[in-house]
């Protein structure tokens, strides 16, 4: 069975990824700590910052990011109202653009939550 586009997304850069923490082992674990302290929970949820991340992913138009952050708030618990809300957000901002990557992120955020579509 071939992969949905966003786990072959995730699949084909985790090589790469592996690679360049070999290569420039200070920089990304310098990133980790960076990314790990960013999305602790704090007088923000974890949630909502994920739901920023999904929204700048959009923004700059990285499928990596989109995958990465729609599996996220899929394993939290995210709904689909949250999520398409937050397109519409991303929409307002962005524009054109974002009625392209809007979608593409919803899509990512469907793929990992397993449904194709979840309740809100």
């Amino acid at each position: 069975m071939a992969q949905a586009h966003f786990h072959q997304v995730q699949a084909e850069l985790r090589e790469p990824y592996r690679a360049l923490g070999k290569a420039i082992p200070d920089v990304m674990t310098g990133y980790n700590a960076l990314h790990d302290a960013a999305f602790a929970e704090g007088a923000l949820s974890v949630k909502t910052k994920e739901l920023i991340a999904l929204a700048i992913s959009i923004t700059r138009e990285c499928d990596g990011c989109i995958a990465s952050h729609g599996r996220n708030l899929a394993r939290i618990g995210a709904t689909t109202e949250e999520v398409t809300e937050m397109i519409g957000v991303a929409i307002s901002m962005n524009g054109g653009p974002g009625t392209v990557w809007g979608p593409r992120a919803l899509a990512a955020y469907q793929e990992f939550a397993g449904t194709g579509q979840q309740q809100a």
